[in-house]
C-alpha cells in the first residue's frame, strides 16, 4: 500500500469518479484503475463498485477512505517537519492521558513553548497503558498522566524509563443543584446506585477516575461515558447524575451554584500525575519539560488552563478522546 495508491483512492472518494480523479491527479484513468486494483488485491476488499447512481463503497472502502486521509496527512506533515528540522526547528512529542490533556496540558504547553521560539509541541491523547511502548519505540518523547505501574524486568539491552511526579490533584464528586444528592450525605451504597457521568478517562485501567469507580464498585451499566470530561460536567449541571471532576476545574461552577459537592465519607480522592521518559536517551526538550512541569509556575499555568499559539502547539493525528 503506497502513498500513490492512497492518493488515487482518496481522489476517487472525494470526487466520486475515476475519470475526475485521473484528471485532478494529471494521470490516465488506467493508472488510477491500476492503483485501485493493487489496493483491492492487497486488502482483499472490492472497496467500491459502480452503480447507476455513482460509486457505492463497501464498509471496508469507507474505512480505508478515512485512514487514507490520515496517512496522507501524516506523510505531508512529516515532509514539512523534516524540512523544518533542517532549518533548526525542534519537535517535542508529548503523549498524555485524556484527563491531563483536557484540563492541564493547554496551560503547561503555552508556558513551556514560550521559553523556546524554535520548539513545536505535538500532543497525542493516549491510553496510559500504551505509555511504555510508545516511549520504547520512540513514537513519543515524553508521556504525562497516571504513574506507571511497577516496571517489568527489562531485557539487558532495553532502555530504562524514569517516572517523575508532576502535580498533585484531587477528584471530587459533584451533582447539579436539583439532583437528589445535592446537599445530602451519601455513602458508598447510595453512590453505587447513581448514574455516573464520566469522561473518556473512565474507559482506561489506570488513573484516578477508574480507581474511584473500582473503589466504590460502580457497575458498568451505571456509567455513561462522554467524549470529554467537560461534557460530562455539563450534564451533571442539569441534574442527570454524578460526575467526577478535578477540584480546580469545578471550583468556579460550585462557587456560582451550578454544581454542588457531594458530601460523605468517600467523596474526594487524591492522586498525582507523573511524567515518564527514557532514562538515558530522552531528548533535551523532554527532560526540560519533565523538570519544568513540576515547578510552581507550571502548576499554576496548568490550573489556569490557558490556550496556546498554533505555531507552538499542533495536535497529532493520533489525538482522540476514545481509546
Amino acid at each position: 500500500m503506497t502513498p500513490t495508491q492512497l492518493r488515487a483512492f482518496s481522489a476517487v472518494v472525494r470526487l466520486g469518479s475515476v475519470k475526475q480523479a485521473a484528471a485532478q491527479l494529471e494521470v490516465s484513468e488506467s493508472a488510477v484503475s491500476l492503483h485501485i486494483g493493487h489496493l483491492r488485491k492487497e486488502l482483499g476488499d472490492r472497496l467500491f463498485s459502480r452503480t447507476a447512481a455513482g460509486l457505492a463503497f463497501t464498509p471496508g472502502g469507507l474505512r480505508l477512505a478515512s485512514r487514507a486521509a490520515e496517512l496522507l496527512g501524516l506523510q505531508d506533515r512529516t515532509v514539512l517537519e523534516v524540512s523544518a528540522a533542517g532549518r533548526g526547528r525542534r519537535l517535542l512529542r508529548v503523549a498524555a492521558s485524556s484527563l491531563f490533556a483536557e484540563h492541564a496540558a493547554p496551560g503547561l504547553i503555552e508556558l513551556f513553548a514560550k521559553r523556546a521560539a524554535d520548539l513545536d509541541v505535538e500532543l497525542s491523547v493516549r491510553n496510559p497503558a500504551q505509555f511504555e511502548s510508545l516511549l520504547l519505540t520512540r513514537a513519543v518523547d515524553i508521556a504525562i498522566g497516571p504513574p506507571a505501574p511497577p516496571p517489568s524486568q527489562p531485557a539487558p539491552a532495553e532502555p530504562m524509563l524514569v517516572s517523575r511526579p508532576v502535580m498533585n490533584y484531587r477528584i471530587t464528586l459533584v451533582v447539579g443543584p436539583t439532583h437528589p444528592l445535592a446537599g445530602v450525605p451519601a455513602g458508598p451504597n447510595r453512590l453505587r446506585e447513581q448514574l455516573w457521568l464520566l469522561g473518556p478517562s473512565a474507559t482506561t485501567e489506570a488513573g484516578a477516575v477508574p480507581a474511584v469507580l473500582r473503589r466504590l464498585g460502580v457497575p458498568e451499566d451505571h456509567q455513561q461515558i462522554f467524549q470529554s470530561h467537560a461534557a460530562a460536567l455539563e450534564e451533571a449541571k442539569r441534574g442527570k447524575g454524578v460526575a467526577a471532576g478535578l477540584s480546580f476545574t469545578v471550583a468556579q461552577d460550585v462557587a456560582h451554584g451550578h454544581l454542588v459537592h457531594v458530601t460523605g465519607p468517600v467523596v474526594t480522592f487524591d492522586a498525582v500525575w507523573h511524567s515518564l521518559m527514557l532514562a538515558e536517551q530522552s531528548t533535551p526538550s523532554a527532560a526540560e519539560l519533565s523538570r519544568f512541569a513540576s515547578t510552581p509556575r507550571a502548576i499554576q499555568a496548568m490550573m489556569r488552563g490557558a490556550g496556546v499559539h498554533v505555531g507552538h502547539f499542533r495536535p497529532s493525528v493520533h489525538v482522540t478522546l476514545w481509546s
